[in-house]
C-alpha cells in the first residue's frame, strides 16, 4: 500500500471536522521547528512529538518509571526529572539502548499524538515528528513535508541548541537513524539552510495552494463585516 492509498483510506467516509493534517520530518536539526512555527503563524495547531515526549515523562509518570528501570538511576535528576542528557549520552553510545528507548516511548508518544489529533476542533494540524514515518504515523497525515539542511548548518545549530561541543554533535548526527526510509515520497521538500526570510518563502510557496490562508481571510472579512453591521 503506498502513502496514497492511505491518505485516501483517511480521508474517505471522514467527518467534515476531521482536520488536515501536515507531517514535517527530517534528520535531526534540519530545521523542523522552525517551519512548524512558520506553519502556526499561518493559523496551524502545531504537535511536536518532542514537546509530547516531555509532557509524557512527567516525574513519576508510567514512562518516566520504565525509563528509570531500564537506564538506572543516574537518568533522574536532583529535581526528578529525567536528565535527557544523561540519557543521550547513554543511548547514542550504545545502539542497543537507543533501540529500548524506541520501543519503549514510541507506542506511548504516538498514542498520545492520535489522541490530541483526535479531539482537536482546528481545521489545519502540522505534526513535528523526526520518526512521523518509522513509527506508522504516517498514516495520520494528508500531506508529507520533508525539511532539510545542509550538513554544516545542522551540526551548527546542535552544538548551539544543545550547549555541547562539536564531537558530541557529531557523534549525536551519526547514531541517529536515517530519517526517512528508502522510497517514500514526499509532497514537499523545504531547505531551511537560508536565511529566515528565505525559508518563510519556502514554506509559503508549498502552503499557498492548499487554502487555508485564503480561508482564513475570508473567515476575517465574514468578522469584519458582522461587526460593521452590528
Amino acid at each position: 500500500m503506498t502513502r496514497d492509498d492511505v491518505v485516501g483510506n483517511r480521508r474517505t467516509g471522514a467527518s467534515s471536522r476531521l482536520p488536515f493534517v501536515i507531517g514535517l520530518t527530517g534528520p535531526i536539526a534540519a530545521g523542523k521547528s522552525t517551519v512548524a512555527e512558520l506553519l502556526r503563524q499561518r493559523g496551524a495547531e502545531v504537535i511536536d512529538a518532542d514537546r509530547v515526549y516531555r509532557f509524557l515523562l512527567a516525574p513519576g509518570s508510567m514512562l518516566w518509571q520504565r525509563l528509570r528501570e531500564r537506564f538506572g538511576p543516574t537518568i533522574v535528576g536532583s529535581d526528578g526529572e529525567i536528565d535527557r542528557a544523561t540519557l543521550a549520552k547513554i543511548v547514542f553510545s550504545d545502539p542497543k539502548g537507543l533501540a529500548d528507548l524506541d520501543s519503549i516511548t514510541h507506542p506511548a508518544v504516538v498514542a498520545e499524538i492520535r489522541d490530541r489529533i483526535a479531539r482537536t476542533s482546528a481545521p489545519l494540524v502540522v505534526l513535528e515528528a523526526v520518526k512521523l514515518v518509522q513509527s506508522g504515523l504516517i498514516t495520520d497525515v494528508d500531506a508529507l513535508w520533508f525539511i532539510t539542511a545542509d550538513p554544516e548548518t545542522r551540526l551548527r545549530r546542535l552544538v548551539a541548541r544543545s550547549r555541547i561541543d562539536e564531537a558530541q554533535a557529531r557523534a549525536r548526527i551519526a547514531a541517529a537513524p536515517q530519517a526517512v526510509p528508502e522510497g517514500v515520497r514526499f509532497d514537499a521538500t523545504i531547505d531551511t539552510s537560508g536565511d529566515h526570510e528565505a525559508t518563510a518563502s519556502a514554506v509559503d510557496a508549498v502552503f499557498r495552494p492548499l487554502g487555508f490562508g485564503q480561508a482564513q481571510e475570508k473567515h476575517k472579512d465574514l468578522i469584519s463585516v458582522e461587526k460593521e453591521c452590528s
